[in-house]
């Protein structure tokens, strides 16, 4: 695989303070630039911005069914190195995060066996981690 860039992805939160505190304090995103409406954190090296939103009138989540499971859509995170991922997952649990899927073997056997795990952000904001021992087999078919 070829180097990676960073992304960067900015997503509403309908409380900034709340949000900060999770993204820093929960998934240990250290903290960037900020002003009073939106916050830049390092998330696994990647940008990700919280903008405030105001609350709107609440949307039904989607999911989509995935091995067996039902994934919210939509959805963002970041694949992980295999050890980095089930440390991840073991702090999160340790910090009490409500899982959606928790920490599990998704496509065991299978082309794309991967580590998987959603959670959502205080806003209601969908994340997924996932996790390849091969990372050859993220875009296998």
């Amino acid at each position: 695989m070829s180097k990676v860039n960073p992304f960067h992805i900015a997503i509403p939160v309908h409380n900034l303070d709340e949000c900060r505190t999770f993204y820093r304090d929960i998934l240990n995103c250290e903290e960037g630039r900020s002003s009073d409406h939106w916050v830049d954190f390092s998330l696994f090296g990647h940008q990700l911005v919280i903008h405030y939103k105001p609350k709107s009138k609440e949307e039904s989540l989607h999911t989509n069914p995935v091995d067996g499971k039902d994934v919210p859509v939509p959805h963002y995170g970041v694949v992980l190195d295999w050890d980095q991922f089930e440390n991840f997952a073991e702090d999160l649990k340790s910090k009490k995060v409500e899982f959606v899927i928790e920490p599990y073997i998704r496509f065991a056997g299978q082309v794309g066996e991967q580590a998987t795990m959603f959670f959502y952000d205080p806003a209601g904001n969908a994340l997924e981690f996932k996790s390849f021992k091969d990372m050859g087999q993220l875009f296998a078919k």
